[in-house]
């Protein structure tokens, strides 16, 4: 997943899905998954949250002009990319 030049660098969907699994196994109810790349670290991290609300925290990679991107967001149950252009 995010292969190209878009994206910092690639993520294995092994990865991927076990962070999906993480997020529906947790005790508070999140709905959604964030990919964040993290500059300084230089990977992606998860992020989970309750509602679409909580995107708007996030600046946008690549265009971030803090430590961390908002890459992508997932519904965790659908396991469906939302949109980020209609997020505010």
């Amino acid at each position: 997943m995010f292969e190209g030049s878009d994206y910092p660098k690639a993520l294995s969907e092994e990865l991927f899905e076990n962070w999906l699994e993480e997020g529906r196994a947790k005790k508070i109810r999140y709905n959604y998954m964030l990919i964040i790349w993290n500059v300084v670290d230089e990977a992606y991290k998860p992020h989970y949250v309750e509602n679409r609300e909580e995107f708007n925290g996030y600046e946008p990679y690549p265009n971030n002009t803090g430590q961390e991107g908002l890459v992508a967001v997932y519904d965790l149950y659908s396991e469906s990319r939302i949109a980020l252009e209609n997020r505010h």
